[in-house]
């Protein structure tokens, strides 16, 4: 493990941020939840710097694919640039697929890692293949099961992502001095696999304060759906059993759009990819957020910003947002089979609760309760 061989006050930390930035092809929450985090950092007092590898930039590269299957596959690869900068904290939160991983057994300021998703232990990093949730190579503590149905890609690229995988050896879960998870749920699963329980600190992801609009009405007669349209977050599924008469917003955009756009109709409104003031201010009016997601997931950013617009959420198992549904009477968790029973309810219990959805927010999900709550991660390896 690493030690500063210093104390100093969490307020007056230099952070090295490193991540390494998903393709703009597909929008990535990852992507927004570390330049918001940043910027909050910077407000809170802490000196920030980011250390990036852009995927859309490294792809210009004619060997870019080799050099990225390398790195991934060996863990030796391009290492963030520290320079003067000194930081007091290095603070990862994505290596995959452009940075090294091995260069952190030899720096000497503490490091911090943030998981985003479940890479470490499963190729596609979701837990998800075919139709249903799969923990296959995390039973076996084995990647094979990836290169055989081609998780990552299909098989010639699952190849190089599957031989890297060390699981509980995993560098950045191996030698970071504090690993964040995104929710209890991530933390049983990666305890699952060997990670030190005490290690890991469970710290969900939050709305920046610039972007509270505060709480809506919930009067626009209409459902919403915000995220990337993949086959994972279960929107076609959605498509298929949504009853007819009642309205549906898509936003956002992926692999699925094309099949999404069929559904089209008086019914189901496709918009696209919008801005964040766009997506808060549907979600002030939306009777309710529809999360149909049919993988674990991390942390889904949609959560935090329906809350903060006091818009409850319907959603399934297994994703994480179902057991925060549960746990904080935020929604409903039902079944797509009873969906037209399930909105019947809704339309009578949502405007009963969107105020206790924007007191939970208000509780958890601010960047005033994230700043401290990351100082305390921060001050437990210092």
């Amino acid at each position: 493990m690493h030690s500063s061989g210093q104390e100093v006050f969490t307020s007056s930390l230099k952070v090295a941020l490193v991540h390494s930035f998903y393709s703009s092809r597909n929008p990535s929450g990852e992507n927004a939840a570390v330049l918001q985090q940043a910027e909050a950092m910077r407000r809170a007092g802490y000196e920030v710097e980011v250390f990036a590898q852009r995927t859309d930039e490294r792809e210009l590269g004619r060997l870019y694919p080799i050099e990225a299957s390398i790195t991934v596959s060996t863990g030796i690869g391009p290492k963030p640039l520290l320079g003067e900068f000194e930081p007091d904290v290095i603070h990862i939160h994505n290596l995959f697929p452009n940075y090294g991983k091995k260069w952190i057994r030899s720096v000497s300021a503490p490091v911090v890692s943030t998981m985003h998703n479940y890479r470490p232990l499963c190729a596609a990093g979701t837990f998800y293949r075919g139709s249903e949730s799969c923990t296959a190579c995390l039973d076996r503590d084995s990647s094979i099961p990836a290169i055989v149905h081609g998780c990552y890609r299909g098989r010639l690229q699952s190849v190089p992502v599957s031989i890297g995988q060390r699981f509980a050896n995993e560098p950045v879960l191996a030698d970071s001095d504090a690993l964040i998870v995104l929710s209890e749920q991530m933390r049983e699963m990666y305890a699952r696999a060997g990670v030190p329980w005490t290690r890991m600190h469970t710290l969900p992801n939050f709305l920046p304060q610039e972007l509270d609009c505060g709480p809506g009405e919930g009067d626009g007669g209409y459902w919403l759906y915000a995220g990337r349209l993949s086959q994972e977050k279960g929107v076609l599924e959605l498509l298929r059993k949504w009853p007819k008469g009642h309205r549906l917003i898509l936003v956002g955009s992926g692999d699925l759009e094309d099949e999404v756009r069929s559904f089209a109709s008086d019914d189901v409104i496709l918009m696209g990819a919008v801005s964040r003031g766009q997506l808060l201010t549907l979600m002030q009016d939306a009777v309710g957020v529809v999360f149909p997601s049919r993988c674990f997931e991390g942390f889904p950013l949609v959560y935090p910003e329906a809350l903060s617009a006091g818009t409850p959420i319907l959603t399934w198992e297994p994703n994480v947002v179902s057991r925060l549904v549960s746990s904080e009477l935020t929604g409903l968790v039902g079944g797509l089979e009873d969906i037209g029973n399930l909105l019947d309810h809704a339309y009578e219990f949502f405007p009963r609760i969107r105020a206790h959805c924007r007191t939970v927010y208000e509780e958890k999900y601010t960047e005033k309760k994230w700043i401290p709550a990351l100082g305390t991660v921060y001050q437990s390896i210092l």
